[in-house]
């Protein structure tokens, strides 16, 4: 894939969520419909290829808006960057299914390494954003966690960041 149609996402997982699993809250409906739209615009300006990390919460919004987006327009293709084989181990039933699901319908699945380390995300994420000439994000601003620092990863890598923020009231 050519890195100036690439596109990837960094995002919070439900603990970070203020509607956590209750995806039908009006502020989790709001932010699908804000993310399809950034899809998009991505499309529109020439992303085809969109890499997701597959994490629960927001990843999984993405990697299904994408699949969305491939049924009605050409080109678009989705990979599974998967920091490790054991990412899904510690989830709840459902969202182990709606991985699997979504898994399937990739294009491409790139697995970062084999075996759980400290660093297996911090790599996954790294390499999102190394193919990749946008990073859409959902982020709340916070300084700390995984996304916070994929983002700085990209800055710093001069890589153009879209940021859609969270609503925190209802």
């Amino acid at each position: 894939m050519e890195r100036e149609t690439t596109c990837c996402f960094t995002g919070h997982r439900p603990d970070k969520l203020p509607w956590g699993t209750q995806e039908q809250d009006p502020r989790c409906i709001r932010l699908k419909a804000q993310l399809n739209e950034a899809l998009c615009r991505a499309y529109e300006d020439g992303m085809r290829h969109f890499i997701c990390g597959m994490a629960r919460g927001t990843d999984l919004y993405f990697a299904e808006a994408v699949l969305a987006l491939r049924e009605s327009r050409p080109g678009v293709t989705l990979e599974a960057a998967r920091p490790c084989e054991s990412q899904t181990d510690s989830w709840p039933e459902g969202d182990k299914l709606r991985y699997q699901n979504i898994l399937d319908r990739c294009d491409y699945e790139t697995l970062v390494q084999h075996h759980y380390t400290r660093g297996c995300m911090q790599r996954r994420n790294q390499y999102m954003v190394d193919r990749s000439a946008l990073v859409l994000s959902v982020y709340n601003g916070q300084p700390k966690g995984g996304t916070a620092q994929t983002l700085l990863y990209a800055m710093r890598q001069k890589v153009r960041t879209e940021i859609i923020q969270l609503e925190e009231e209802p």
